[in-house]
């Protein structure tokens, strides 16, 4: 069984040049709309409640945050390092027009040019499935992604839905990997995709 066993906070940049300089570590992204249970989930699965800070108001973190994750393999005792990057929520729009271009523009500079990217999360609140600006994001993602990379779609909150809408979502999702951080459904499910993932950059080195 892989876990996470150690997670600290690092660092806290408003922009990719004030990002860690090291290459060291792969960087895993997590990117979502504003209030999308982002923070809980980067908590759950670290199993550390106050690693990222969870904010009852949408758009209140403006900074990329870093993480210092530590994985392990239970059945080799293999320890493993990677970096999660906390991104500000995106398409929230009461902030100044000013402050939401450069927000943004930082963001897009920062996905598009951080080579230590290996993984990109999307998280999408599984009750508001169809949204464009989730469509526009992925779509993005697809296209300036590298073939060194990877990109995981992730839908939050799936204990809101009843088991009808849960099968809906399947069918329109085949792929869709689902998650509730409160119930702590489908946690080990991530954790364990995101270090094969990476351990397969590790391997390609």
């Amino acid at each position: 069984m892989i876990e996470i066993v150690d997670a600290k906070f690092v660092i806290s940049a408003p922009n990719i040049a004030n990002a860690p300089q090291s290459q060291e570590q792969d960087e895993v992204v997590f990117m979502a709309r504003s209030n999308v249970g982002k923070s809980s989930l980067l908590n759950a699965l670290a199993n550390h409640k106050g690693l990222a800070k969870v904010s009852s108001t949408p758009g209140k973190t403006r900074l990329i945050n870093y993480f210092d994750i530590t994985f392990i393999d239970r059945e080799t005792a293999q320890k493993s390092l990677a970096k999660f990057v906390d991104l500000p929520g995106f398409g929230y729009a009461k902030v100044s027009q000013s402050i939401k271009y450069d927000w943004e523009k930082n963001l897009t500079d920062y996905i598009s040019q951080r080579k230590q990217i290996k993984l990109f999360i999307h998280l999408v609140d599984c009750r508001h499935p169809f949204l464009e600006i989730d469509k526009s994001v992925s779509d993005f993602l697809l296209e300036c992604s590298d073939e060194t990379q990877h990109i995981l779609q992730i839908f939050t909150k799936i204990d809101k839905l009843n088991q009808k809408e849960q099968n809906a979502l399947k069918k329109a999702f085949p792929e869709a990997i689902m998650v509730s951080s409160s119930k702590k459904k489908g946690l080990q499910k991530v954790v364990t995709l995101i270090h094969d993932i990476l351990k397969g950059s590790f391997d390609e080195r």
